[in-house]
C-alpha cells in the first residue's frame, strides 16, 4: 500500500483516490499512514471510500452508502449528531478499538 500511494504521489495529481488504503493496518500503523495521507491530501481533491471510519472522520463531506445508496451525508459530528447508521457504525468501532487496546495492554509485560 505504502509503495502505490508513493507512486501516485510522483504523479502529483490533483485528485487522489482511496479504495480502502489502510484497511490491512493495525491500529498503530494506521495513525502513522493516517497522519501522512491527511498532510498529502492537502490542497487536493480525495475520495476515501473505507469502511474503518476513522479513516474518513476529518472529511469535509462524508457519504454513508447502504445497497449503492447514499443513505446519509454530512460532517463527521454532523453524522453523530443525527445518530444514524453512520453513528452506530462509529460507536461499535470505538468499542471494538477499546477492546483490542486492552488486549495489547494485556501482552505487554508489565514495566516497574
Amino acid at each position: 500500500q505504502r509503495v502505490a500511494i508513493a507512486r501516485a504521489l510522483l504523479k502529483n495529481p490533483a485528485i487522489l483516490i482511496f479504495d480502502e488504503a489502510t484497511s490491512a493496518l493495525d491500529s498503530k500503523s494506521e495513525r502513522a499512514i493516517q497522519a501522512e495521507l491527511d498532510r498529502i491530501q492537502q490542497g487536493r481533491t480525495t475520495l476515501v471510500i473505507a469502511h474503518r471510519l476513522s479513516t474518513v472522520m476529518g472529511a469535509d463531506q462524508i457519504l454513508v452508502m447502504d445497497d449503492g445508496r447514499i443513505v446519509e451525508r454530512g460532517t463527521h459530528a454532523e453524522l453523530l449528531a443525527a445518530d444514524g447508521r453512520y453513528a452506530t457504525m462509529w460507536r461499535l468501532q470505538q468499542e471494538q478499538r477499546e477492546v483490542a487496546v486492552v488486549a495489547e495492554q494485556a501482552e505487554l509485560p508489565a514495566t516497574q
